[in-house]
């Protein structure tokens, strides 16, 4: 038992490694080799615990867009009107500049993703989930096509936080008005 926690320990401290490294370097100068020196391990061990460096990226990207995700769908359970839905998400993006380390890693997985079917499929899925949540929430709160507004709703918050990284200007606090007006 005890080789095994060390082993998920191993593991853990790999993905957190990738998770500090792709922002910094971006996606394609991820090496085995730097990704065993930041996780203070041997290159054999990246290899020993996943297939390649690509699979810790993919696990890696794909584990911190499911905990954002999730802390964002918990907001929207506080809503009591679509208003209050619309101001709830813009509040969870504020904090995202652009240029901050999630917004890096997530851009650099979207563009990763138009070369792999994994992550593709796996960003995918952590959207589809999002927008599901969204969509249920918009539909207790009494919205026509809910399903609908959740997935323009979704983009558009997406399109803002990919704008700020090169205009820290685009402020997602700006279009709130139209997003209310939206739902």
């Amino acid at each position: 038992m005890k080789s095994a926690a060390q082993g998920e320990a191993v593991r853990q401290r790999l993905i957190a490694a990738a998770i500090e490294l792709i922002p910094e370097r971006g996606w394609t100068a991820v090496s085995t080799r730097v990704l065993a020196e930041r996780a203070g391990v041997t290159p054999s061990v990246v290899h020993y615990h996943f297939a390649s460096v690509q699979a810790v990226l993919v696990d890696a990207v794909l584990g911190a867009m499911r905990t954002v995700a999730g802390g964002f769908e918990s907001q929207l359970a506080t809503a009591g009107t679509p208003d209050e839905l619309v101001d709830a998400v813009v509040a969870a993006v504020q904090p995202y500049t652009g240029t901050d380390h999630l917004s890096l890693l997530f851009v650099e997985a979207y563009l990763a993703a138009t070369r792999d079917d994994r992550l593709r499929d796996g960003i995918a899925g952590v959207l589809a989930d999002l927008r599901g949540a969204l969509g249920r929430r918009l539909r207790q709160l009494g919205v026509a096509d809910a399903e609908g507004v959740a997935a323009v709703l979704a983009a558009a918050i997406d399109g803002l936080l990919l704008h700020r990284a090169v205009d820290p200007d685009a402020a997602p606090a700006t279009v709130a008005d139209v997003l209310r007006r939206l739902v």
